[in-house]
């Protein structure tokens, strides 16, 4: 297996680096349909490059200035902001025009369709925007909701992509993405649960909950939505217990697996390491990425998350 990374002693499999921002990347002439997702699927930069994924961008807003995530804003600027206390951080999805603007283009350059796979709609409103594009457009664009984000988005995009490279049609492609958001797990420990809570994206007993009884939250992606997972005392039992799930996740398949951190490097590559070390020969592919500055606005420092992907 080819391995990727930057780091020495990687498990066989792991790929490292920074995630895809921003710039889209591109469709290849020839193919019969193609696959765009948004900037949350925190891509690395060579997988959405070999896959012929087009990105479209989310924004962040930091204390008024507005930009692009990655490219524009950073998460550490995020992360810096949200530390110091300045609350003034907010995102928004793309304009329906810029996905009309995305899809025209695919078609334009020989695409006969295009399948759009994005953001769970219960966190975002990107879908959404995807969606009414697509209807100004007509049935040559299908919109696919992961149920998900991060890797729990990308791999089911990355499905998409190769079922395009493959020739499929349409509903092959669409089929591919589904699947694979079947077979998908996304888990997750926070240091707090305020961040989600300010966001909206759980509910204020939830976050009282934590904050109450003073544990330590792990949560994962339940039909689009975040819910609460389990409890635990400390940040070190939370990240073991993490690995639990992801192993029991991963049953007896063969899988693939992304670990996301928000300035988190160094707990990340032990997750990794960790994952390696309880799936042996199943675990195929380990990918490494910073998250974005848009989920990093609604997380906060802490982060660290765990996507699985079963490959059967």
């Amino acid at each position: 297996m080819d391995v990727r990374g930057s780091r020495r002693d990687q498990p066989p499999g792991r790929r490292a680096g920074g995630a895809l921002g921003g710039a889209p990347v591109g469709y290849r002439a020839g193919m019969p349909v193609a696959v765009v997702t948004d900037s949350t699927a925190y891509l690395p930069a060579e997988l959405a490059g070999a896959h012929h994924l087009t990105v479209v961008p989310l924004t962040v807003v930091v204390d008024g200035a507005q930009g692009r995530e990655s490219d524009e804003i950073t998460p550490a600027e995020v992360a810096r902001a949200l530390g110091q206390r300045r609350f003034a951080v907010s995102t928004s999805r793309p304009a329906p025009e810029q996905f009309a603007r995305a899809y025209r283009r695919l078609l334009d350059e020989g695409a006969d369709g295009v399948v759009s796979v994005h953001l769970s709609a219960r966190l975002s409103g990107t879908i959404e925007a995807a969606r009414l594009a697509a209807a100004d457009i007509g049935d040559r664009v299908v919109v696919v909701d992961s149920r998900s984000t991060g890797m729990g988005l990308g791999f089911p995009a990355l499905a998409a992509g190769a079922a395009a490279a493959r020739g499929e049609d349409l509903a092959g492609v669409r089929r591919a993405a589904l699947e694979t958001v079947d077979r998908t797990s996304t888990l997750f420990y926070v240091d707090t649960l305020e961040f989600l809570r300010r966001g909206g994206r759980i509910t204020a007993a939830s976050a009282l909950l934590g904050t109450a009884l003073s544990v330590k939250p792990i949560l994962h992606m339940v039909d689009g939505a975040i819910v609460l997972r389990d409890k635990v005392r400390t940040a070190a039992r939370a990240l073991t217990r993490l690995v639990d799930l992801a192993v029991e996740a991963a049953g007896e398949s063969d899988v693939d697996v992304a670990v996301h951190h928000l300035d988190g490097a160094r707990r990340a590559a032990e997750l990794a390491d960790a994952l390696a070390g309880r799936l042996g020969g199943r675990l195929r592919d380990c990918y490494v990425t910073e998250i974005g500055a848009v989920v990093a606005a609604h997380v906060g420092p802490g982060l660290a998350c765990l996507v699985v992907h079963c490959r059967d």
